[in-house]
């Protein structure tokens, strides 16, 4: 069991008057023995009519609540027709970031931030440079970690897709960033 305290929603004046009418209206199954000496109990109140004929009970406003977050839409591959298309030149790369030498922190906050302005200047498809690494078999950290902070969920309004890029590009140490239109965000 988690540590964390729940939220507990608390009953409207409406809704505590109803659950005072339908608890009072309630006997229980069997009687529980006293566990501790009962001291003196404020006096019920009578229960309320339901509903006088002919009225209509008053609204009750509504909290201004913010509403819920959209669910983040699904990553998809850069698929095989759009990296042709990208690597014969017929869909323009609009960006690119090159993220060598930077540390991890420093890497995500450029990243976050290039991919926003680009989808601001109305940017289709950049380009992520992350390296190589120093050794082949593993990758860099870079080249490992971006991935994940291109999936995640402050990202996904900005992030389409992405994938491996061509070999003119960087190859294994490149991505390509499908990002979203910024008017399709209003139309949600």
């Amino acid at each position: 069991m988690s540590d964390t305290p729940r939220y507990i929603r608390r009953l409207t004046h409406a809704e505590a008057e109803l659950w005072e009418i339908v608890t009072a209206s309630v006997t229980p199954y069997r009687q529980r023995p006293p566990t501790a000496p009962a001291e003196a109990a404020p006096p019920a109140k009578p229960p309320a009519p339901l509903r006088e004929p002919g009225r209509t009970p008053a609204p009750v406003a509504p909290r201004d609540r913010p509403a819920p977050p959209p669910p983040p839409m699904p990553l998809t591959e850069i698929d095989h027709r759009t990296r042709a298309k990208i690597k014969r030149g017929r869909l323009d790369v609009d960006a690119k970031l090159d993220l060598h030498g930077l540390r991890q922190d420093e890497a995500q906050r450029a990243l976050s931030a290039f991919l926003r302005r680009a989808q601001a200047d109305g940017a289709k498809i950049a380009i992520v440079v992350t390296g190589k690494g120093l050794s082949r078999e593993e990758g860099g950290v870079l080249r490992r970690v971006v991935p994940m902070w291109l999936q995640a969920p402050h990202l996904r309004d900005v992030v389409v897709g992405f994938g491996e890029a061509a070999r003119h590009h960087g190859g294994e140490g490149a991505l390509y960033v499908r990002i979203r239109r910024s008017d399709r965000l209003r139309g949600r």
